[in-house]
């Protein structure tokens, strides 16, 4: 069931976010998925998460076209971002393509942008990775004040992805940005969680989308080689799953008139026959 915030507006934008897409698997999901998610939800603008969308690990240009295409607005990344090798052309021609907002000054890419699509209003989506158990960036609380400040003076609607390891990094950063954006989501652990609320601010919070692709699996890969790992510590190849095959995100219901969230509901979609 939806959590639902505030009074009711004629006018609203409907934004899906789908979380970390995990290989051909969950690639095929999200083309499967969109369409018909736009048509019962009444989705208007699609986030996804796409840095496990190449064979598990990174993305490339070939894939993130097939996003586009498959009705993706703007695409989110996180630690595996540079796994992929032809990315830097994407980080250096596609704004709609995100990396981390608080990497240094100085490295290729854009970690938020404000997109007008289909008559819709513009909406911000601003990028973020954590710092607990994660590689070292620049503190994401503070960029994310500074990013937010500067999305507001050209919409006051803004969807953050938090892509972090530790829960209470998320919770804190949500709480923080609560009554600034529109929505804070995380990804990374690949693990949906059914914490799903709108803070008294008005900003839809979710401390983990989950992920897309094979659910029989561990995280998205294959089980034996994984627990193999832990048995013995020695390297196994991490196969990409292909059985049971789900679209995990969030839909979030935004007043177009406030920037704040009115609902937000999760999302999990199954596909037997990909």
């Amino acid at each position: 069931m939806a959590l639902v915030f505030g009074a009711a507006s004629l006018h609203f934008v409907k934004l899906l976010f789908i979380g970390d897409i995990v290989g051909e698997p969950g690639r095929k999901a999200v083309s499967a998925a969109i369409p018909a998610l736009r048509a019962s939800h009444g989705v208007q603008f699609v986030v996804a998460n796409g840095e496990n969308s190449a064979g598990g690990s990174g993305i490339t240009p070939k894939i993130a076209e097939e996003f586009y295409a498959a009705g993706v607005d703007v695409i989110t990344t996180g630690d595996h971002l540079w796994d992929q090798k032809e990315v830097t052309s994407l980080l250096e021609e596609e704004p709609r393509f995100l990396r981390p907002a608080n990497y240094p000054n100085g490295v290729s890419g854009y970690g938020s942008g404000v997109y007008e699509v289909r008559g819709l209003p513009p909406i911000g989506v601003l990028n973020l990775q954590g710092r607990t158990f994660m590689p070292a960036l620049e503190n994401p609380f503070l960029v994310a004040r500074k990013e937010v400040a500067r999305l507001r003076e050209r919409t006051h609607i803004i969807f953050v992805d938090i892509h972090a390891e530790a829960t209470s990094e998320k919770i804190a950063l949500g709480r923080m940005l609560d009554g600034l954006v529109s929505g804070v989501v995380g990804t990374h652990t690949h693990v949906q969680t059914a914490d799903e609320q709108v803070f008294p601010g008005g900003t839809a919070y979710l401390s983990d989308a989950g992920f897309t692709g094979g659910y029989a699996s561990i995280l998205g890969r294959e089980i034996q080689p994984i627990i193999q790992r832990f048995l013995t510590n020695a390297p196994q190849r991490f196969t990409v799953a292909r059985g049971d095959v789900r679209l995990h995100g969030a839909v979030i219901d935004i007043d177009e008139s406030t920037g704040q969230a009115r609902s937000i509901e999760r999302i999990a979609e199954r596909f037997p026959n990909l």
